[in-house]
């Protein structure tokens, strides 16, 4: 099928399971951030199960084809994981500088990382009980989760990112043994720190797919929208990305009106088009969503297209994200429509 329709990963959080204004008031959390969550144990393994549900059918009913569990049960994309490997002291978090330039509790590396045990399978099994759409899960890569955080131990952090990237291996096969369709592997630090991600984060994206069979993305991005407010006119590490071992690649061409000539270096791969702005809370009519990848349609070809907003939904109020996910299906249909003709 033409014009397939996901999301990036996450979908918004209802008021009563996570503080909404706590978790839009500060930088996404790299440590754990357990007062976040509204609802108290033991009940809070339940209510993340009926969040995620919520979030299931919210994203069946805008109509998406390929969908993700949410990332409900997650304080940010990628602290969950980069929390449960080995190797980390989590009671002595480290300080390591965001993207913006902030200072942010981030874990300490103090011994050699490793993954002990599948972190998403779980979630992975729950998403696929309760849908019969093809499902998605997002992992952090590698090259992000050492940016985020404080390296005491390893030598270098090429060294460093390698064992992210063998841990990374490990639960991305699991995802993929237990029913996955597609893994994505978020990287917007290789965006944010291009001048390393030209040294050794193209090296760790191919040792985490290294062996993996099934249907892998890569998201790079600038940021949310709702914590980094300026927006570059282009990217300042994408063409690299041709020479990473993942099929999809997912971009934001909508807030950033992205020049998208620089789609031609990606080659064959297929493209996550960000087509949704998510720093403007009105909802797009599906003829500018259209517009917005008919902008990219003029440097790569229609197969190789998928639909999605720019970036993670997490900070959107539900209705607005649902409009626009409703907007961008409708686009979809349009554009199927007008290259059947073709």
């Amino acid at each position: 099928m033409l014009f397939p329709t996901t999301i990036v990963g996450s979908y918004p959080q209802p008021d009563w399971l996570i503080d909404r204004e706590k978790l839009a008031g500060r930088f996404p959390p790299r440590v754990r951030a357990k007062e976040l969550w509204r609802v108290a144990e033991p009940y809070l393994q339940q209510a993340m199960e009926d969040a995620t549900l919520i979030a299931i059918r919210g994203q069946e009913q805008a109509g998406l084809d390929i969908i993700t569990d949410g990332e409900i049960r997650r304080e940010s994309y990628s602290n969950r994981i980069a929390t449960a490997l080995e190797g980390i002291d989590i009671d002595n978090p480290g300080t390591a500088l965001d993207r913006s330039g902030h200072p942010n509790p981030v874990p300490r590396i103090v011994g050699k990382i490793k993954r002990a045990r599948p972190i998403e399978v779980e979630d992975l099994l729950f998403l696929k009980a309760h849908t019969s759409r093809k499902v998605k899960i997002t992992v952090p890569g590698a090259f992000t989760m050492l940016q985020q955080a404080q390296n005491d131990f390893y030598a270098s952090e090429e060294e460093a990112a390698m064992d992210y990237a063998a841990a990374l291996n490990q639960e991305i096969k699991d995802l993929f043994a237990h029913g996955a369709d597609i893994v994505q592997i978020d990287e917007p630090y290789m965006q944010a720190r291009p001048e390393k991600a030209r040294q050794y984060g193209i090296k760790a994206l191919n040792r985490a797919l290294e062996g993996v069979t099934g249907q892998t993305a890569v998201h790079i991005c600038f940021g949310y929208a709702a914590v980094i407010h300026a927006r570059p006119s282009g990217y300042d590490f994408l063409p690299e990305l041709a020479q990473c071992s993942c099929h999809q690649i997912s971009i934001e061409t909508a807030q950033s009106n992205l020049d998208c000539r620089v789609l031609e270096s990606l080659g064959n791969k297929q493209i996550m088009v960000g087509c949704l702005d998510l720093s403007d809370m009105s909802i797009e009519t599906p003829e500018v969503v259209a517009a917005r990848i008919h902008k990219a349609l003029k440097h790569i070809k229609p197969e190789q297209v998928i639909l999605a907003p720019d970036c993670g939904m997490k900070y959107l109020p539900r209705e607005v994200a649902d409009g626009k996910l409703k907007a961008m299906v409708e686009a979809a249909q349009m554009l199927r429509h007008e290259y059947a003709s073709h």
